[in-house]
C-alpha cells in the first residue's frame, strides 16, 4: 500500500519532487525489466509505492509519463557519461593509443546499461507511435550535443580535434548500438565482445594516422 511522507519537515515542493523521481525511475525500470507492453501505469504506481492520484497529478496519461520517462532517460544518460569522464583521461601521461583503449571501454560500457534497453524499448515502440516519435527525436537532439561534449572530453583535445573524429565517433555509436541490440538474444558476455578490439583499431587507424 502506498504510504504518505511522514516527515514533516519536507516542503510539499520538496514531496513532489520526490514522488515523480520515484515514478519515472519506476518507468525506466519496467521498461527495462518488463518492456513497452508491460509498462502500464498500475505497473508503475505498484514499482514506484505512490498513490494513483499522486500518479495522474504528475502524468495524467500513459503516454505523458512515458514521454518524460524518456527525457529523464536522456538526463541519466548524460550525467553516467559525465562521471566516466572523471576516470577517462588515462592520466596526464596517457597516449593516444591508451586513451583510445580507455574511453573506449568506457563508451561500450554505456550501450550495455539498463537506460539503454528503456531507450530501445522507446524506439522500437515509437515506430508506430508518432507522438512518442516526435518526442524522442526531439529529446535525442537535445541530448546529441550534450553527448558529442561528453565523448569529445573523454577521447582528449588531440584525438577530438582531428577532422575525422565526428566521423569516427558517429560510427562507433551506430556500431556499438548495433551490436548491443544483438545481446538481447545471444546471451554473449560483452566483456569479451570481439568488436571492441576492431572498433579501437578503426579509432587508431582514423584518428592517429598521419594525415596524407
Amino acid at each position: 500500500m502506498p504510504v504518505d511522507d511522514p516527515d514533516p519537515r519536507r516542503t510539499q515542493r520538496q514531496r513532489r519532487a520526490s514522488s515523480r523521481e520515484l515514478i519515472l525511475d519506476a518507468a525506466v525500470r519496467g521498461l527495462f525489466e518488463d518492456g513497452y507492453a508491460r509498462t502500464t501505469t498500475v505497473a508503475i504506481q505498484t514499482r514506484a509505492g505512490v498513490s494513483r492520484g499522486r500518479l495522474l497529478h504528475h502524468f495524467p496519461s500513459r503516454e505523458d509519463l512515458l514521454v518524460a520517462a524518456a527525457q529523464h532517460l536522456a538526463g541519466e544518460r548524460i550525467e553516467e557519461m559525465r562521471r566516466f569522464v572523471l576516470s577517462a583521461t588515462g592520466g596526464p601521461t596517457a597516449d593516444d593509443g591508451e586513451r583510445i583503449d580507455l574511453a573506449t571501454d568506457l563508451l561500450w560500457e554505456t550501450f550495455r546499461a539498463p537506460y539503454f534497453w528503456a531507450a530501445m524499448e522507446l524506439w522500437t515502440a515509437a515506430r508506430t507511435d508518432a507522438d512518442l516519435a516526435a518526442t524522442l527525436a526531439a529529446a535525442e537532439r537535445q541530448l546529441g550535443g550534450a553527448i558529442n561534449s561528453v565523448v569529445a572530453t573523454m577521447y582528449g583535445p588531440v584525438l577530438s580535434a582531428h577532422p575525422d573524429f565526428p566521423a569516427a565517433r558517429d560510427l562507433i555509436f551506430s556500431s556499438m548500438r548495433g551490436v548491443a541490440l544483438t545481446y538481447a538474444v545471444t546471451g554473449h558476455n560483452p566483456r569479451t565482445e570481439p568488436h571492441l578490439a576492431l572498433w579501437k583499431r578503426v579509432l587508431r587507424e582514423m584518428l592517429t594516422a598521419p594525415e596524407s
